[in-house]
């Protein structure tokens, strides 16, 4: 008799501890459905939308006006090197074919027979053309040579910073639209293979709209 009110008694304890652990259970779930909100994470990666004639523009612009193509980019720090190159290339250019036209003009005019020209000098009294010039005939046909190739080279100089002007800004126009969002990936993997104990190479491709 004594042991059958033992168990009961036991029973009702744990029936009462269990009652109390799902009332407890029930009263922090209500607290959390109460305090907690349902919160909507979006893509927070911004789109931006692609110009197909930028690079064209871009390259427009840097043919009309060295350096423009550039602006248009946004790249400001390429605008004083390109006009910096290009105005220099001008400026060498300018010089040598300055100084190859004063060697010609010296060179036609000896051989109209005259000896007047700035390279033939006076004599000691300072009357008349010394003796003997100081930049002889063959001398003025060589520095017209090295002139002439001089004046070549800087003009050819000067049109490639053009042209490279031009693709300057229309590969950075590219540039500037090239996708690099991880929707549009594409990278390497490696798997160990466990059923035949191998190693798996190989790539992935992500492609997500």
């Amino acid at each position: 008799m004594q042991s059958k009110g033992f168990i009961l008694t036991i029973f009702l304890l744990v029936f009462s501890l269990g009652a109390i652990a799902q009332e407890q259970e029930t009263k922090n779930d209500s607290v959390l459905n109460k305090n907690d909100e349902l919160k909507v994470i979006t893509n927070s990666s911004k789109k931006t939308e692609i110009n197909p004639l930028a690079p064209a523009k871009a390259a427009f612009y840097s043919a009309v006006l060295p350096g423009l193509g550039q602006a248009y980019n946004k790249k400001y720090w390429k605008i004083p090197i390109v006009v910096g190159a290009i105005t220099g290339g001008i400026l060498v250019y300018d010089f040598n074919n300055k100084q190859y036209k004063r060697y010609r003009n010296a060179y036609k005019s000896r051989l109209a027979g005259f000896k007047t020209d700035e390279f033939y000098g006076t004599d000691a009294s300072g009357n008349g053309p010394a003796a003997n010039p100081f930049v002889s005939t063959d001398g003025l046909i060589e520095a017209q040579r090295k002139l002439r190739r001089n004046k070549e080279v800087s003009l050819l100089v000067t049109i490639g910073i053009y042209a490279l002007n031009i693709i300057d800004a229309n590969v950075d126009a590219h540039l500037l639209q090239y996708n690099v969002d991880d929707n549009l990936s594409l990278s390497p993997h490696y798997k160990f293979n466990e059923l035949e104990a191998t190693s798996d190479v190989g790539l992935t491709l992500n492609f997500k709209f």
